[in-house]
């Protein structure tokens, strides 16, 4: 069959002040009419570099020194910037991983939609609305009407991703590339949105290259998978045959980097001592329009206990409140409730407190100060809890790091350099009880993997307990002692990470369970 997208040795520079990297190396690669191809590779693979080639929104400092892009029988580097917004929409849609930047803030979801069936359609403007609501309740959105006239802020994570899909399909392209859709959402509304994308792609017939670092995801929707290592296809395959036998030895240490719940990472018991007790704690935000004032409840009686070394995991949809709960434990929202630690309540959430009690949170990237340097983001919590600023190199090298990484920038250091440095100024207070919040949603497989081995080595080391909150039940079934289950701001299952799967779960706790991709390599495709 003619390819419908067809690469041949593609080569891309960028120019940096330190020099030129190559970051796409003699790349080729072909997507059938109707076919899907998934690519996978760790972070700086050259994935969502390729993504942008094709649709030809490369930075300024890039430079495509070789090969071919044909989609059809057009060449699409050789097209003119005036060729390329003329197919950039209406031949090849595209989903970023990221609604909430993807999409305008200033405009209605519904304008957005509309333009884009003016601008690649030719509808009049009555008629791309009425389209627009169409799209909107073909991609299962309710109250289509009303969402219409929303801004994006108005609305949730799943909700804004649909939209942005329903943009990528309505103008009927022949190709839809995916760029990490679902890292940013919670387990099921990930797996709804890989069913709406199964049923369009069958409705419509488009073709698709699926951009990811989860294995398990591409293994659910791909028809065969290409893996990408520094630049380079380093093998293709299907799904099955490529993660059941790898050729590479890359590849299969991305498979083997895969959680697998029966891979229990952490076999000990913690103390019976108990660490931290939460009663009845409750998080209620102030919402102000104009001339009056509401508020809504962010979490509500909440209770719980923390055990000296126990690892405690947290899991929800997006909204149900984890982050808040978060929060309220290190002190940074205003909260009802009691806490006691180690049995005395907390009246004041003092020094002694945020010394015992520390917060890694999802993005190292709003959590580090960039003005800062890695020794001065290190040096403060030091020189807070009784350290030194000489106690720095062995900070770094208890996280992985070597000791000259302290002169470093942030914007030095690779994602999970940056989470790694995060991990170390907590640590830097010798704390009792670290909050992890998501702090691995945005790391690849194997960057994950190496995180997750710190975090057991440090706490093997110390002592510590982890709350460790997450989306991945996978991975929190590897590595927790026991699990709370949060919904719509409460508590709704508290169990043994050895019960589940028994029947003594909650309803939704099965819910989640379900939602969860299978291990790479043990599904059976439909």
């Amino acid at each position: 069959m003619t390819p419908l997208l067809d690469i041949a040795g593609l080569t891309l520079d960028y120019r940096t002040r330190s020099g030129t990297v190559r970051v796409l190396d003699n790349v080729s690669l072909s997507v059938a009419p109707g076919e899907v191809l998934g690519i996978v590779g760790e972070s700086g693979a050259g994935k969502s570099s390729l993504a942008m080639a094709i649709m030809g929104r490369l930075a300024g400092n890039a430079r495509l020194t070789g090969g071919t892009i044909r989609l059809g029988t057009d060449d699409l580097a050789a097209q003119t910037a005036r060729a390329m917004r003329r197919i950039r929409g209406r031949r090849i849609g595209m989903v970023f991983q990221n609604p909430a930047t993807s999409l305008n803030p200033t405009l209605t979801l519904g304008r957005q939609i509309v333009e884009v069936l003016v601008r690649h359609r030719g509808l009049t403007a009555g008629a791309a609305w009425r389209e627009a609501a169409s799209w909107l309740e073909r991609v299962e959105l309710r109250h289509a009407a009303e969402l219409m006239r929303r801004y994006p802020h108005e609305a949730s994570g799943g909700e804004k991703q649909r939209v942005a899909i329903a943009s990528a399909f309505a103008p009927q392209p022949e190709l839809v590339l995916f760029d990490e859709p679902t890292t940013a959402l919670d387990v099921i509304t990930g797996a709804r949105v890989l069913d709406l994308f199964r049923r369009l792609r069958a409705e419509t017939g488009v073709a698709g290259l699926y951009i990811s670092h989860d294995l398990g995801l591409v293994a659910r929707v791909a028809d065969r998978v290409a893996v990408m290592q520094r630049g380079r296809i380093i093998e293709s395959e299907l799904p099955r045959r490529i993660f059941a036998m790898p050729a590479q030895d890359y590849t299969r240490r991305l498979v083997d980097a895969v959680p697998r719940p029966q891979n229990r990472l952490v076999q000990d018991e913690p103390a019976s001592a108990e660490l931290l007790c939460a009663e009845a704690i409750s998080v209620s935000y102030g919402r102000r329009r104009l001339f009056r004032s509401r508020s809504a409840k962010g979490i509500s009686g909440l209770g719980f206990s923390i055990r000296e070394g126990e690892i405690l995991g947290v899991v929800g949809e997006s909204g149900s409140g984890k982050s808040t709960l978060a929060r309220a434990l290190a002190g940074l929202v205003a909260r009802s409730g009691e806490i006691r630690l180690e049995g005395v309540p907390v009246t004041r959430m003092g020094r002694d407190y945020r010394r015992a009690v520390q917060i890694v949170f999802q993005h190292p990237d709003s959590s580090l100060n960039p003005r800062q340097r890695v020794c001065d983001l290190l040096a403060r919590p030091l020189c807070l809890y009784g350290g030194s600023t000489g106690d720095i190199p062995d900070l770094l090298r208890q996280v992985n790091l070597p000791p000259e990484y302290a002169s470093r920038w942030p914007h030095q250091l690779s994602g999970g350099e940056k989470q790694r440095v995060a991990i170390a100024r907590a640590f830097a207070a010798r704390p009792r009880l670290v909050i992890c919040d998501e702090i691995t949603a945005s790391l690849d497989a194997s960057v994950q993997a190496v995180t997750i081995a710190l975090l057991l080595e440090l706490r093997r080391r110390y002592g510590t307990a982890y709350l460790f909150i997450t989306h991945d039940l996978n991975l929190v079934r590897q590595i927790a002692h026991r699990l709370l289950v949060m919904r719509h701001g409460t508590l709704v299952d508290q169990i043994a990470i050895g019960t589940l799967g028994t029947g003594r779960e909650h309803e939704y706790t099965r819910q989640l369970m379900a939602a969860s991709p299978t291990p790479v390599g043990e599904e059976t495709r439909t």
